[in-house]
């Protein structure tokens, strides 16, 4: 894939994740791991199966948690040699499978809501597309048929309709285009906003460098009542980690190794 035409993966990993507050006193949400490896790199290794690779943190909440886990992941992830003394040297020994990972690290402000957050890393995308998921959320979700869906869609956004398990946006939908986007309402029945969300880079214009700015709220209603938001619909498997028991499960998929999200294996 040529550089100019790699799409850029934008994660949201500003929230303080009140929720998991047993969790996320001490680290960012992100940070909080399924087994022995952080939630964020449970989803990025899913877009980098499919060969999506150049990554956005949108940082915020203990950020720099997040910063100190990527400046130390070769020592972290590989055996080494280091030779102590003035001249300092350090030889690595083993190999990582994350070796041509392209993450910037920007940071969008401590309260800054998620509309905000993305409207602040909009000099960082340079193509006419972007994804853009939550730090909190895993699904087995066929990322190229949801670049290609949304490609043919024509639509400025896509947004993943995923089946409920609990709450978050219910999506009203017609055809193949979303004519209501309502946030967190009482689920009656049908798909829920999955994130996993795919943007043209005129979505920029629907965002505001507000720290007040929701992309649940008015940028996606105003997308979906314009009628360039679609859906691309999934019936796979999808769970979010928002509280202790939804982390717990999929702790216990990892350790039983039957988590559906694991497809780089």
């Amino acid at each position: 894939m040529e550089k100019k035409d790699r799409i850029k993966v934008v994660i949201l990993c500003g929230g303080r994740g009140s929720r998991l507050r047993e969790e996320t006193e001490i680290r960012p949400k992100p940070l909080v791991e399924i087994g022995d490896k952080p939630m964020m790199w449970h989803i990025m290794k899913i877009y980098a199966y499919y060969g999506f690779k150049d990554f956005v943190l949108c940082l915020g909440y203990k950020g720099e948690m997040i910063k100190e886990y990527f400046l130390n992941y070769e020592a972290m992830n590989n055996d080494f040699t280091i030779r102590l003394g003035s001249s300092n040297s350090l030889e690595f020994h083993s190999k990582h499978l994350e070796n041509d990972w392209n993450v910037t690290l920007v940071d969008t402000g401590k309260y800054a809501q998620t509309g905000c957050r993305i409207k602040r890393i909009e000099n960082y995308i340079d193509g006419e597309d972007f994804m853009v998921t939550y730090g909190d959320g895993v699904g087995n979700i066929d990322i190229k048929k949801l670049v290609e869906y949304h490609k043919s869609s024509k639509k400025i956004g896509t947004v993943t309709g995923v089946r409920p398990s609990s709450r978050f946006g219910e999506l009203v939908i017609k055809g193949k285009d979303i004519i209501e986007f309502s946030e967190k309402p009482q689920i009656k029945e049908g798909f829920i906003n999955g994130g996993f969300f795919v943007f043209n880079k005129k979505f920029f214009r629907y965002l505001k460098d507000d720290d007040n700015c929701f992309l649940e709220r008015e940028p996606l209603e105003k997308l979906a009542k314009d009628g360039e938001l679609s859906v691309y619909l999934h019936d796979g498997f999808w769970q979010c980690m928002d509280t202790q028991r939804e982390l717990d499960i999929l702790s216990e998929m990892w350790l039983r190794k039957r988590a559906p999200w694991v497809i780089w294996e």
